[in-house]
C-alpha cells in the first residue's frame, strides 16, 4: 500500500465514521454496541479520542484530554464538532508526511507509514460500524474498506488483545463470509450481532 492509498483509505474510514454518528438518532446514544459494555456515547468517545492519539503522537502536542480507554457516557455540547475536528487533524498530519517516511509514531508505536494509517482507519471504520449497527442503521463496513484495513489488523490485532483488551479473541469466520463480515470476526466482532442479541 502506498501513502497515496493509505491516506484515501483513513479517508474512506473517516468518512464513514461521521456517516455512522450523524444517523444516531437522539435517542439511541445510550444503547449498548458490540465493543464490550460501551454504550454508543462511549464508542463515540473512545473513537474521537483515539483519531487525536494518532495525530498527537505524530506532532507531539494535541494529546487526547481523557483516557480512550475509559471514555464517559456522556456527550458534551459540542461532540460532533470535537470529532469533525479530530478527524480534520489527523487526517491533515498524515497528509502532509513524505511518501518515503519509514516509520510514522502512532500510540501503538512506531510503524510503516503504510500499516499506521490503516491502523488509524481500522480505528475509525471499526466504530463506524459499532455504532451504525447499534443504532440501527446499515453497516459502513463494506469489503473494500474492510480489505484495506486487514494490512493493520493482521500485524496489530493480538497486541491490541493482549496489552489493551481492545479486541476478543477471533471469533470462527462464517462459511462464505465476505472480507467485512471476516475482518470482524478476526477483531472478535460478532458480524450479525445486533442489539436484540446482545
Amino acid at each position: 500500500m502506498s501513502k497515496a492509498e493509505g491516506i484515501e483509505l483513513l479517508t474512506r474510514a473517516h468518512d464513514r465514521l461521521r456517516e455512522a454518528v450523524a444517523g444516531v438518532p437522539e435517542s439511541a446514544w445510550g444503547a449498548p454496541t458490540p465493543c464490550g459494555e460501551w454504550t454508543v456515547r462511549q464508542v463515540f468517545n473512545h473513537a474521537r479520542l483515539d483519531q487525536q492519539a494518532y495525530g498527537a503522537a505524530v506532532t507531539g502536542s494535541g494529546w487526547p484530554e481523557e483516557d480512550p480507554f475509559q471514555p464517559v457516557d456522556g456527550l458534551g455540547a459540542d461532540a460532533t464538532a470535537s470529532l469533525d475536528k479530530a478527524l480534520a487533524d489527523v487526517a491533515a498530519v498524515y497528509a502532509g508526511l513524505p511518501a518515503d517516511a519509514d516509520e510514522v509514531a502512532t500510540p501503538l508505536g512506531p510503524l510503516p507509514l503504510p500499516v499506521a494509517a490503516a491502523a488509524a482507519a481500522m480505528d475509525a471504520g471499526v466504530h463506524a460500524w459499532d455504532i451504525a449497527v447499534a443504532t440501527g442503521q446499515a453497516s459502513p463496513l463494506d469489503d473494500e474498506l474492510a480489505g484495506g484495513i486487514r494490512l493493520a489488523a493482521d500485524r496489530l490485532a493480538d497486541h491490541l488483545r493482549t496489552s489493551f483488551g481492545v479486541f476478543a479473541a477471533a471469533r470462527e469466520v462464517p462459511e462464505g463470509a465476505g472480507r467485512a463480515e471476516a475482518l470482524l470476526a478476526f477483531l472478535g466482532r460478532d458480524p450479525h450481532w445486533t442489539p436484540a442479541g446482545s
